[in-house]
């Protein structure tokens, strides 16, 4: 018999603009030699995901780093029709446009996402058929988003049932995962914070703001839009759900990049993501290493 290299699974959270962290964290798994053979994601973690799987990372991360605020703005389709905000049609066709669409299953790297059947709030894992459609499955985010329709289904974000896919990569074959949860210090952070930071910048015509999810208490806190609850809402939801999968699907190796600074729609702040992304992943480097070092299996 001879040993093998484990296959090494990567479960990318969810956390809308705080994902772009997740760039962070490949370049520094990749600069270590810590190649996986699995990756995994919700939300925007499906998002980064599958760019890293179809070879397109650096593609992507030069996008986001070039984001400001106006042309974010510009990726928003706003719609009046009931069911969510943004239409996201212009989102999809400039991903469909700017990158190369491929069939899942001919990925160089196994992908999965993760998505939530909306009618019955089934957990949905996306395994085949279009990248671009299931990235924007994965990605619907509830009351903001209009619902994806796939084969007839309404689907929308998979945060709302499995905010790091631990579970999906163990399914897919992975012995060892290392998971990157985007939420794990959201709640203490935003509904105690220190007040240090200044209130979030007002966005597209006064009500969309930039920092949508990213609450401070202190003055002003009495004068929340409808925004700022549905932003803090989501993030007590995601917070709430990751523990409780997680307790019950650990990750051998867990990734907690410091993002509870930026909101929801901060995606003009990818360089600020990004770099906390590879500090979290240099603080787990010797962990990882242990990890694999006993767990090298026979076959």
């Amino acid at each position: 018999m001879t040993s093998h290299r484990p296959k090494i699974g990567l479960a990318l959270g969810s956390g809308s603009a705080r994902g772009w962290s997740h760039i962070g964290v490949l370049r520094v798994l990749e600069r270590a030699g810590f190649v996986p053979d699995i990756v995994c994601g919700t939300s925007i973690g499906a998002l980064v995901g599958a760019a890293y799987a179809a070879g397109q990372l650096d593609r992507v991360e030069a996008w986001a780093r070039s984001l400001t605020w106006p042309a974010v703005v510009k990726l928003l389709d706003f719609t009046t029709v009931t069911g969510g905000l943004i239409q996201g049609g212009r989102l999809l066709a400039f991903f469909r446009s700017h990158f190369e669409d491929r069939e899942i299953t001919q990925l160089p790297v196994a992908f999965g996402a993760v998505a939530t059947e909306l009618l019955t709030g089934r957990e949905l894992w996306l395994r085949e058929g279009s990248v671009v459609d299931a990235v924007r499955a994965s990605m619907a985010l509830p009351g903001l988003f209009l619902p994806a329709q796939v084969d007839g289904r309404l689907i929308v974000d998979g945060g709302l049932v499995n905010p790091v896919p631990v579970s999906l990569c163990r399914a897919m074959g992975a012995d060892v995962v290392v998971a990157v949860d985007l939420n794990w210090d959201l709640i203490g952070r935003h509904l105690e914070g220190d007040g240090a930071d200044p209130a979030p910048p007002a966005g597209l015509l006064g009500w969309l703001p930039r920092g949508l999810g990213r609450l401070r208490s202190g003055p002003g806190a009495s004068a929340l839009s409808m925004f700022d609850v549905l932003g803090v809402s989501l993030n007590i939801m995601q917070v709430r759900i990751t523990r409780s999968r997680l307790a019950g699907e650990p990750a051998d190796v867990m990734i907690r990049p410091r993002v509870s600074d930026l909101g929801l729609m901060d995606f003009h702040r990818a360089d600020t993501a990004i770099a906390a992304g590879e500090a979290a992943t240099e603080d787990v480097l010797r962990e990882l290493a242990q990890v694999l070092g006993p767990r090298l299996p026979l076959r």
